[in-house]
Order: C-alpha cells, then sequence, then structure tokens
C-alpha cells in the first residue's frame, strides 16, 4: 500500500496506461502517415518526411516522457507494425503504399527515424544513468 496516496498500485495502472497510449499514437501516426505519404510539393516527397519527423518526435518525447527506451521503442514498433502491413498487398492486388520514390521515403525513412529514435534514447538513458550519484 502506498503511504501517501492511500491506494494500491495507481502508479503502475498509469505507467500501464502511457505506453498503451504511447503504442496507440504511433499506430495512429502509421496508419495517417500510410494514406497521406504521396502528397507531394514539385518533386520533394513532402508528406513522407513529415511522417518521418513526427514519428522521430513521438519516440524522443515518449523516451523523455517516461524516462526510458521503452517509451521510444512502443510507438517506433506500432509504427512499423501499421506501416508494413499497410504496405502488404491484398487478395484483390491493391497496395496502400506503392513502389515509388515517396512511398520508399516513406517506408525506409521512417523505419530509419524509428531506429535513430531508439538509439538515441538509448543513449540518453546512458548518460543520465552514468550521471546519477551513487
Amino acid at each position: 500500500m502506498n503511504v501517501t496516496t492511500g491506494k494500491r498500485g495507481t502508479g503502475t495502472l498509469v505507467t500501464v496506461g502511457a505506453y498503451v497510449v504511447l503504442f496507440l499514437l504511433g499506430a495512429v501516426q502509421g496508419m495517417i502517415g500510410s494514406f497521406q505519404y504521396s502528397r507531394t510539393a514539385g518533386s520533394v516527397p513532402v508528406a513522407a518526411l513529415v511522417s518521418c519527423a513526427a514519428i522521430l518526435a513521438t519516440c524522443l518525447l515518449g523516451a523523455w516522457a517516461m524516462r526510458s527506451v521503452s517509451g521510444a521503442l512502443l510507438p517506433g514498433m506500432a509504427w512499423i507494425l501499421t506501416s508494413f502491413v499497410l504496405s502488404m498487398p491484398v487478395s484483390n492486388g491493391s497496395v496502400i503504399i506503392t513502389d515509388t520514390t515517396p512511398g520508399k521515403w516513406y517506408l525506409y525513412g521512417g523505419t530509419l527515424t524509428v531506429a535513430v529514435a531508439v538509439v538515441l534514447s538509448f543513449a540518453g538513458m546512458s548518460r543520465i544513468a552514468g550521471t546519477r550519484p551513487r
């Protein structure tokens, strides 16, 4: 029992809820990006780049807010799962994410930014853990 609040396990419940919200946020970003990635300005796939920047920011802010690498990993995993499932062809032959330059920028760029965010959050958490007094 928590002495300050008089309740049991509310901290754990809030933490699990926050991780679920981060996972769902990554899935929603993957879903929106999968349908909007092809918007361009001239030959530059602007929407694909914005989607990559958005998932990078979500992962980094999630790690910062949760003070753990899992805060970056969960939205990143959800984004990758959602985006790659939506990029697979269905039985009637239609594909949501096509094999075009914006599609490649979206899938590969987003995957790379998720990996970068996880590595940066791991490095940041390692640095923070190394500077704490013992």
